[in-house]
């Protein structure tokens, strides 16, 4: 019998691996079969954290009021917010960074995986983890005996993701990166705009690109549960675009439009490679 498909998932900013499994929820009854494998970001967010988070961008969404969300957090550890780095005032680096790649390189140098999937955040941590995967040795601290602790990665999912601007980044994603990345994008997502999410876009050489009209979230209607499962089951078969009606576009891996349609459809320039 074939081995489980095993995935590496990373929460958004505030979230941690429990918030996050479980507004995943529907998706994992639909990929019983695919193991997903959420972790925990090291940084501890601080009420000051997600108040200032919440007043640079009001339509950031972390569930409940900033007070409310101190006082259940205190009741319950599992709601701990977490992240994977804070932007500097400017927005050139991120600030722990290297701690949050040091606790990925551990987990991958136990065990193996096939790909990683990543929302708001934790989306641009994943291109991130997918692209020194490919170019471990400009990293030092990446490696382990002095080689990658893992091989590079089958697939990608990037869901609200964005271009990191950090020094660490800047050779990663020079020109590009090439691991196959399915990017999803909210048309009306106010957090991470779509221009935002469009510069990762620009620098994964490797590429689907699918949207919807919601906002900041993983969407989660039936069309796209089970569109999401069977990319994480075969991310380079020919699998409809969820977001459109018309099965005239071509699916991924069987052409490379250069522009979107006028429906929306994904740009796709995958490789196909058997998993």
């Amino acid at each position: 019998m074939a081995a489980k498909r095993t995935v590496l998932v990373l929460h958004g900013y505030s979230q941690n691996a429990n918030i996050f499994s479980k507004r995943l929820g529907a998706l994992r009854k639909e990929a019983k079969d695919i193991e997903l494998v959420f972790i925990d970001a090291p940084h501890v967010l601080q009420p000051i954290d997600l108040i200032s988070s919440h007043a640079r961008n009001p339509a950031l969404s972390l569930g409940v009021e900033p007070n409310e969300q101190v006082s259940e957090q205190e009741q319950d550890p599992t709601l701990t917010p977490r992240a994977w780095w804070k932007p500097n005032p400017e927005r050139t680096r991120g600030e722990g960074l290297e701690e949050s790649i040091a606790v990925v390189r551990d987990v991958l140098k136990t065990r193996k995986f096939d790909g990683i999937m990543g929302f708001s955040q934790g989306a641009a941590f994943a291109a991130v983890i997918s692209a020194l995967l490919e170019k471990p040795h400009t990293y030092s601290p990446f490696l382990v005996d002095g080689k990658s602790p893992h091989p590079p990665l089958k697939f990608c999912i990037a869901v609200s993701g964005f271009k990191l601007t950090d020094p660490i980044c800047d050779i990663l994603f020079t020109p590009s990166y090439s691991t196959p990345t399915l990017h999803v994008i909210g048309k009306n997502d106010v957090v991470v705009i779509e221009e935002r999410s469009r510069k990762l876009v620009e620098v994964s050489s490797n590429k689907r690109v699918e949207e919807h009209e919601g906002g900041h979230f993983v969407p989660s209607k039936g069309s796209w549960r089970k569109f999401l499962a069977e990319f994480l089951r075969n991310p380079f078969g020919d699998i409809p675009s969820p977001g459109l009606a018309s099965a005239s576009v071509p699916p991924s891996g069987t052409a490379t439009p250069t522009t979107l349609g006028p429906s929306g459809g994904p740009t796709t320039n995958m490789v196909a490679q058997k998993l």
